[in-house]
């Protein structure tokens, strides 16, 4: 061990020890995956696959769910959690953000890792050209070498949050907007599965976000689905309270028997003062959060301006005095 170490030292540097563990660490995790893609199908898993296309339905409907690219199937345990609550979770959460490819689980995950191996590599290769000559500390190599691995992890999963929050505050402003264009479609005499497709064309310009969703919800009518379940669904993608209490709105209309155009008369009028509620409590934080950069500002000058010449006459009177 000794003699090892003095060849990696001479050779490398006082970490040569360092960077050869590393190095040969990233070689072991790549050849565990080559042989981890490698591997072949297991009989059970592909039989289970089989019945599930079978069970799928007819192609028609398999053309509107979405093809599946098969080549992944491999690699779905490598993929894909295993946990089904994890799974669905983050479905759910990729189809909120606006990714509904049926593999957006696996490119996600895929994404994660390439990243963060790419990251790592980088940052070995930094501190080798870089930063090896030079005296660091443990805790620096470690910032060199794993922090861009960790950024690189965590882009994608910072990326899809950000692009969930911001379609869901598209989808709230753009809502109230829609229920009065559909209300006054419903009261002109046309169906709601009318008057959906007309406003999803209608706004699609300015909110694309639930243009789109009424567009699938009335592709999804028009191909026989029922339309509680549809709506449902529409707000579990949106994952907006707002969308949801219209849904059950709707769907208590239907169930009842009671008019459609009052339900959304009066669910229309609460959006707007809910929209009203939303801008003035936005005003309302603006003098709070203007409070620091305020006082940053405006209190060091004032500070100077106040206290400066006594501070100088304070400073004249000492030098005098000695």
């Amino acid at each position: 061990m000794d003699f090892l170490n003095d060849i990696l030292t001479g050779a490398l540097g006082p970490f040569g020890p360092i960077i050869a563990v590393g190095t040969l660490g990233v070689v072991l995790i790549a050849l565990t995956l080559i042989l981890f893609m490698n591997r072949p199908e297991d009989p059970l898993d592909k039989l289970k696959r089989d019945q599930k296309n079978l069970a799928a339905g007819n192609s028609q409907a398999q053309r509107l769910r979405g093809s599946k690219n098969e080549k992944l199937d491999k690699y779905a345990g490598f993929l894909e959690p295993q946990d089904e609550k994890q799974l669905s979770e983050m479905r759910k959460k990729l189809m909120q953000a606006g990714y509904r490819d049926r593999d957006a689980v696996r490119y996600f995950h895929f994404a994660q890792f390439a990243l963060g191996v790419g990251g790592l590599i980088l940052g070995v290769i930094y501190y080798v050209l870089f930063k090896s000559g030079a005296e660091t500390t443990t805790t620096q190599i470690i910032m060199y070498t794993l922090g861009p691995g960790a950024l690189g992890y965590m882009a994608p999963k910072y990326w899809v949050t950000k692009r969930q929050q911001q379609r869901q505050e598209e989808i709230t402003d753009g809502f109230p907007d829609s229920l009065d264009m559909m209300l006054v479609c419903v009261e002109a005499g046309q169906s709601l599965d009318q008057s959906i497709i007309r406003v999803a064309n209608e706004i699609e310009a300015s909110f694309p976000a639930i243009a789109e969703e009424y567009l699938i919800v009335s592709q999804q009518i028009k191909a026989g689905r029922d339309k509680a379940g549809v709506l449902n669904e529409m707000a579990e993608r949106c994952g907006v309270q707002d969308i949801s209490s219209f849904v059950t709105v709707l769907v208590q209309s239907q169930t009842f028997g009671t008019s459609i155009a009052d339900a959304l008369r009066v669910y229309a009028g609460e959006m707007r003062d809910k929209r009203v509620m939303r801008a003035e409590e936005k005003a309302n934080k603006l003098p709070t959060k203007m409070t620091l950069a305020t006082m940053m500002l405006t209190v060091p000058p004032l500070l100077i301006i106040l206290v400066g010449p006594s501070i100088v006459g304070i400073m004249e009177l000492t030098a005098a005095a000695q």
